[in-house]
């Protein structure tokens, strides 16, 4: 490949005795985990492999992405971003799922070789599933290189800017970026842990704290994730969001978004949008609530809904009102952390 970028970062597998204790509680990676660079961004061992492909990813200038720490409200923000580049076209938003017209880029990086297998054996007789799970198994690098180049991306991703691939911000795309008080996010990326089993965390809430407080988790740390949107928030083609902003004020923040887009709302569309993006109308719409991946038995019943409550009470989650322990551990870390945590 002409344009083709050595990784920059380095990749170091995790001390033995913890990596031997993330396994233990994590069910979902069954080889182990390394962390990324200067800021130490955690992954599962695939990628590894994979660093060099996803950084050499082609963008295209009109690609559309999104980035955040996982459950800053992404979903949600999805959802929004997709209707408002196509024209409110709800009829398309309902008959196709979230993860078909919006993908997400390094999901397959999280579905383990065995995990597969397993999954391939439970849904073996059903080819539909069967091709369902091999698609969302296939490198996401691949998968969108394939659309046709008259078709604009909508690209979700996860990964902080600097291990983004160069050509995103080299070609200009479009990019959004949402951050979202870490209580919140903890508890609700607690949650997803235990939902997925691509994760299959089967410890407490006080003990994957302690592992989030340290960025052992994907895509973490929480703060140099943060630091780096910021760093970049100046870029005209880089919209920087709080999801605390969105609850108080959705109608000011989709606006925003459309200006950004250049994709004006006609006079009335607000309302609709509004209506669609309720947290109520939101939780019960099978395109964006992981319907698809419970049918393959990705996310395990008897565990909170990927779509949860939405909101952000004033105290805290309940998860740290409950418990004065962690509630200071977390407030302290937050104050340790303050000059990240003024600039979101």
């Amino acid at each position: 490949m002409e344009n083709h970028k050595k990784f920059p970062y380095d990749i170091r597998e995790l001390e033995p005795s913890i990596n031997a204790e993330l396994l233990q509680y994590f069910k979902g990676e069954r080889t182990g985990f390394v962390q990324v660079g200067p800021e130490g961004f955690f992954f599962p061992h695939k990628y590894k492999l994979e660093a060099e492909n996803y950084y050499n990813f082609e963008a295209r200038a009109d690609d559309i992405w999104i980035t955040t720490v996982p459950r800053s409200g992404t979903t949600w923000s999805q959802e929004l971003i997709w209707l408002v580049a196509n024209n409110l076209d709800f009829e398309k938003a309902q008959s196709r799922p979230l993860t078909e017209r919006f993908p997400f880029l390094e999901f397959p990086l999280f579905v383990h070789d065995a995990v597969k297998a397993e999954l391939m054996e439970q849904n073996k007789n059903d080819s539909q599933s069967l091709s369902f799970l091999e698609h969302i198994s296939r490198p996401g690098y691949e998968t969108l290189n394939e659309l046709p180049t008259n078709q604009r991306r909508f690209i979700k991703t996860h990964f902080p800017f600097s291990l983004m691939p160069p050509s995103v911000l080299e070609k200009q795309c479009k990019i959004i970026y949402v951050s979202r008080n870490p209580k919140d996010v903890a508890v609700s990326y607690y949650h997803l842990n235990r939902l997925f089993c691509t994760q299959g965390y089967v410890g407490d809430f006080e003990r994957y704290w302690r592992y989030f407080q340290q960025g052992l988790n994907p895509w973490l740390p929480y703060h140099s994730h943060v630091k780096e949107a910021k760093q970049h928030a100046h870029l005209p083609n880089v919209l920087f969001l709080r999801y605390e902003n969105m609850l108080v004020d959705l109608a000011g923040t989709i606006q925003k978004i459309a200006s950004f887009l250049n994709c004006p709302l006609n006079p009335g569309d607000l309302d609709k949008l509004l209506d669609h993006l309720s947290i109520h109308n939101f939780r019960e719409n099978k395109s964006v609530n992981m319907h698809e991946m419970a049918a393959v038995g990705i996310t395990k019943p008897g565990e909170a809904g990927f779509v949860r409550t939405g909101g952000s009470d004033a105290k805290g989650p309940q998860e740290f009102q409950d418990n004065p322990m962690l509630l200071s551990s977390i407030n302290e870390w937050i104050e340790k952390n303050s000059d990240t945590i003024k600039t979101i």
